[in-house]
């Protein structure tokens, strides 16, 4: 299996009420895609940090294999959510893949 861990910040430019808004569609869109993409076992976006936390948001994410992150990574579903819910809103993203 492997793991895939993304850590977020988003734009500075956005209102604290734009960024909730920008959490809530995100860890919904990207939470939705289990059960439509081949070989993603688990998703989860924690959008609630602790006071001592420097990233916004976190995806934690299980994959069969390392071919099946690839095919997450270049699947239209995925592609689609990331373009609209989160690549336009991001600062900065701090990936680690790794096996388990």
């Amino acid at each position: 299996m492997v793991k895939h861990v993304i850590l977020w910040n988003l734009k500075e430019s956005l209102s604290d009420a734009e960024k909730e808004e920008v959490k809530k569609g995100a860890k919904e869109g990207l939470e939705n895609l289990i059960g439509k993409i081949p070989g993603l076992i688990d998703i989860k976006v924690n959008t609630v940090g602790l006071p001592s936390s420097n990233a916004d948001m976190m995806l934690d994410s299980t994959f069969e294999s390392a071919e099946a992150l690839k095919g997450y990574s270049k699947h239209p579903e995925h592609v689609a959510v990331a373009d609209s819910k989160v690549r336009p809103f991001t600062a900065s993203r701090v990936c680690m893949d790794y096996e388990v």
